[in-house]
């Protein structure tokens, strides 16, 4: 009587890996060459990044953190951040983690702004889409790791796959809060002025909602800077290989760099989105 009864199991782990099977055999060539495109693209970017100078990179942000938030202090602290970075010997390890990350907020903002947009347009759809929002963000983030390794290999593009869906669901619920907010009485004075829906959503409902919009951009850096340890165990590298390297030989030193270093830079995208978000 107190073990669950034998004719409810109904286990789904054997119909979801002949699925994944069938995928990768029809789809197998499609899923290599998709890999091999963001591939390069990453690499490209990576390059990008060690190829310019450490120094005009911390210029760059002095810059931005002056122009975003108005404070020379907090600009110098943000710059300092990163030297402190470069001071542990992981300046090249943090360009590599900086373009994951980067390419994966990218293809985040793509998907998941239009998809906000959408929700926002139709309850049918949001009714739809939030309880998948809801399983993306509930489902533990190991569990991303699997079917992305199965599609993709390893390395950093199936790093790349795991943050997108780890890390998109913010800006999707946040672009569709910030529009469904929007004054119904300034929708409705754009329509009394002949205003069409495309108008309506360029000029008025999108500009209302940027702040909306840039707290969950920020909030899906955030998430995606988070898996960055997880996303090295399948080869991502990055800083996160070092926090796993250090892991498996009880290193608390070098681990301790690597932790700072992520939460430095965190901190500095961090500042950087929330002073273009308040001034936006």
């Amino acid at each position: 009587m107190n073990e669950f009864p034998e004719f409810l199991y109904f286990p789904i782990a054997s119909y979801v890996n002949d699925f994944m099977a069938l995928l990768l055999q029809k789809f197998g060539t499609f899923f290599d060459r998709i890999t091999l495109v963001i591939l390069n693209m990453l690499m490209l970017i990576e390059k990008f990044l060690l190829w310019l100078p450490w120094w005009s990179i911390i210029i760059a942000v002095l810059y931005l953190g002056w122009k975003s938030t108005k404070s020379w202090i907090t600009a110098a602290v943000m710059a300092l951040l990163l030297v402190m970075v470069g001071s542990f010997g992981m300046w090249e390890l943090m360009m590599q983690t900086l373009a994951i990350v980067g390419g994966a907020v990218v293809f985040s903002i793509l998907m998941g702004i239009p998809t906000g947009i959408l929700m926002a347009s139709s309850k049918k759809l949001d009714a739809i889409i939030r309880p998948v929002l809801d399983a993306m963000q509930t489902m533990p983030s190991f569990v991303y790791l699997i079917p992305a390794m199965m599609f993709f290999g390893l390395g950093k593009v199936p790093g790349l796959f795991a943050t997108i869906i780890y890390a998109m669901p913010p800006v999707i619920r946040l672009t569709s809060l910030g529009i469904t907010h929007v004054s119904s009485d300034v929708v409705e004075a754009g329509r009394a002025f002949g205003s069409t829906k495309m108008q309506l959503l360029l000029k008025v409902q999108l500009p209302l909602a940027m702040p909306s919009i840039m707290t969950g951009i920020n909030q899906t850096t955030m998430m995606a800077l988070a898996m960055v340890v997880i996303a090295s165990m399948i080869g991502a590298r990055g800083l996160g290989e070092q926090v796993l390297i250090s892991i498996g030989r009880i290193d608390v030193g070098r681990g301790l760099e690597a932790g700072l270093s992520i939460v430095a830079l965190a901190i500095v995208i961090d500042r950087l989105l929330q002073g273009i978000g308040t001034r936006s």
